[in-house]
């Protein structure tokens, strides 16, 4: 079965989870040998690891170019067709008139180089809508030039890549949805991404979501058919010996990590104000927020006025090994999500030998046992969770070794055989 996959960043080049999750599912996904996976992205950079797969860049492809030959001339020539406005013998007035008539139709402009490719950032900038608009233009052109038998796009900046494919293929489309704009947002869903959300899943043949949470969400906020939605867990990547190479650390105090997006849907505020409610009652203890995003500076001002900046940290975005790193580091993960359709990161933080927290509204708590699960505003309860792990040693030991054990067992190879069967559901 050949699979063309939509995304939106990929290994080495990520910015959270989105990339975390569809990397380890394609890992997985390379285990079955009945699969052959062909994996897209806006900006390939070249460094990607391929082994398994093929991963091509959309700024890469060419989307208005063809080598053509001219009567009685023996050289090709290169030409870009484009669409224009311009006619020969058009004074100015009849142009803009022409232009203003088209201004209000639903078309594209784009620009592409002198070999007909269209440049991307693959980031998340100010022109992101615009993006996502190209990059469906060119999944048009990819899925006209490959053979496939199933598209699978993640989340919603690839689901109009997923559905134009789809427009020329004709083969089913699976979306995969990562997160809503409802866990985003904190319910002040953005209109245009809800409707492009929404235009995803009615598109879709099969919708898979990566927690009942957000199966239940995409049933009763986008109001979609339960038969074809259907949850496939996430699951993680074997760390081996990678914290071979890391010396003990050699800070006595204990530390309490926060490691995520600095953003609402994470619920930052809640484990500052839990880390002064510990800081009452213990001296020998740090706290560090690991990520960045939009309330880092509130964050920041928040500890100053709280007056535990001396026992706090913000170390800014990690990636890579710098997160194993700071894991290692770690007494004790926090994960007090407002709105947190899985959460990759609590599992990275078991198999890194660290007790976990994490709030009662995340997909994650559907499927862990050895984990102290809290609701997130319940700041009470957070700190006191720190407080015990910190400070009886049994317990802290009893989810060290009964959380490695039972995240073992959470595989990308069963993630990827349970997409597998979705795949053919859809193409039955």
């Amino acid at each position: 079965m050949r699979v063309l996959m939509f995304g939106w960043e990929f290994p080495p080049h990520i910015s959270g989870g989105l990339g975390t999750a569809s990397y380890g599912l394609t890992r997985g996904m390379a285990s079955l040998h009945d699969i052959d996976l062909l994996f897209v992205v806006p900006r390939a950079y070249g460094d990607e690891d391929q082994s398994g797969l093929k991963v091509i860049g959309a700024n890469n492809i060419q989307v208005a170019y063809k080598k053509i030959f001219f009567r009685g001339e023996k050289r090709s020539f290169d030409k870009i067709e484009v669409e224009s406005k311009i006619v020969p013998y058009t004074d100015p007035d009849d142009f803009w008139r022409m232009t203003r008539e088209e201004k209000n139709k639903n078309m594209l402009y784009v620009e592409a180089d002198d070999q007909g490719r269209i440049e991307f950032t693959g980031g998340y900038g100010s022109n992101l809508l615009h993006e996502i608009d190209k990059y469906a233009l060119v999944a048009s052109v990819i899925a006209d030039e490959n053979e496939f038998d199933i598209i699978h796009a993640h989340d919603w900046l690839a689901y109009p890549a997923g559905i134009a494919a789809k427009m020329v293929s004709g083969k089913p489309l699976v979306i995969h949805v990562h997160a809503t704009d409802f866990d985003r947002s904190g319910g002040n869903v953005n209109p245009v991404v809800y409707d492009i959300e929404k235009a995803g899943m009615d598109a879709a043949d099969r919708i898979i979501t990566v927690s009942n949470l957000t199966r239940e969400t995409v049933i009763y906020k986008y109001h979609i058919d339960p038969a074809k939605v259907i949850t496939v867990y996430n699951a993680v990547e074997p760390v081996g010996g990678v914290y071979d190479k890391y010396d003990i650390r050699q800070i006595n105090d204990k530390v309490v990590t926060f490691l995520g997006r600095i953003t609402m849907q994470k619920g930052p505020e809640y484990f500052i104000e839990a880390a002064y409610r510990v800081l009452q009652v213990m001296k020998n203890v740090r706290f560090v927020m690991a990520g960045s995003g939009d309330m880092m500076e509130r964050m920041i001002r928040r500890a100053a006025e709280l007056g535990i900046t001396d026992k706090f940290h913000f170390t800014g975005f990690l990636k890579g090994m710098d997160v194993y790193w700071m894991l290692r580091l770690s007494d004790v993960y926090i994960m007090p999500s407002i709105s947190e359709p899985f959460g990759i990161s609590p599992l990275e933080a078991m198999q890194s030998n660290v007790p976990v927290i994490i709030s009662k509204q995340s997909g994650v708590a559907e499927i862990l046992t050895h984990a102290v699960k809290i609701d997130f505003w319940d700041i009470d309860a957070m700190a006191d969770a720190i407080h015990g792990i910190l400070t009886y040693p049994a317990l802290s030991k009893m989810f060290i070794e009964q959380g490695k054990a039972e995240v073992e067992t959470l595989k990308w190879e069963n993630s990827a055989k349970h997409v597998r069967d979705v795949y053919l559901d859809a193409l039955n």
